[in-house]
């Protein structure tokens, strides 16, 4: 397909050079523009995305606070906020543009189906589970990417700068009403499963989104998060 005019994709990025290229390549004249948020990168990040087109921004280091700063630079009526080391799978233009088309979605926002880059079981399982949160909860993550209108977002009060856990804010504020799940895999690297151990790393998340509920600022969590690592 063609480039979607009405579309602005923006990415948040830390040092993630070795996963950029390959989901800039996906991208690759999708969309009217991709906008790389960065947060001081020590590594080629930002000449990766350079070279690949995108229009690069600077903003302080923390997803939300990134992904708020290339929401307010975007020129099109419709984002797509996406991770550096997610690519869309196949298929997704023609699903973002048909979601798009529709007058009904003015209203609602698209998350895709999450989807890991390794053959293991546990990877399968993880996929198992998030589809079910997903049911369950309505609470897809920032890995599954999220499709909405610029003026839809700034009618539930933006993107908010927070450290940790602004993900689950956003989706939290649009609703499940207004969530709708897109069955188009959206590929994030397992390579952080890995290095930190599949149900170690899972536990951990999980683990912040408890704390979430219970009250604990996102700040906290960051901290507690770190420490962990």
């Amino acid at each position: 397909m063609g480039t979607n005019h009405e579309l602005s994709i923006i990415i948040p990025a830390l040092n993630a050079a070795p996963h950029l290229a390959a989901t800039l390549t996906a991208l690759s004249g999708a969309a009217a523009e991709v906008i790389l948020a960065d947060g001081g990168s020590t590594d080629p990040t930002r000449a990766i995305a350079g070279a690949a087109g995108a229009r690069i921004v600077l903003a302080p280091r923390g997803r939300g606070s990134q992904l708020a700063a290339g929401a307010a630079v975007a020129t099109t009526p419709w984002l797509l906020l996406m991770h550096a080391d997610t690519r869309p799978g196949q298929g997704w233009q023609a699903a973002v543009a048909a979601f798009m088309a529709d007058p009904a979605n003015a209203g609602r926002a698209a998350y895709f189906r999450f989807a890991l880059d390794d053959p293991a079981p546990q990877a399968r399982r993880l996929e198992g589970a998030v589809a079910w949160r997903c049911r369950l909860l309505a609470l897809p993550y920032g890995d599954q990417g999220l499709l909405v209108r610029r003026d839809l977002l700034v009618a539930i009060g933006g993107i908010r700068p927070l450290p940790i856990m602004e993900d689950v804010d956003l989706v939290r504020r649009l609703g499940r009403a207004r969530l709708v799940g897109l069955d188009i895999p959206f590929v994030t690297s397992a390579e952080r499963w890995r290095r930190d151990g599949w149900w170690g790393r899972s536990a951990r998340n999980l683990g912040c989104l408890a704390l979430w509920f219970l009250g604990v600022s996102p700040a906290r969590i960051a901290r507690l998060y770190a420490r962990r690592r």
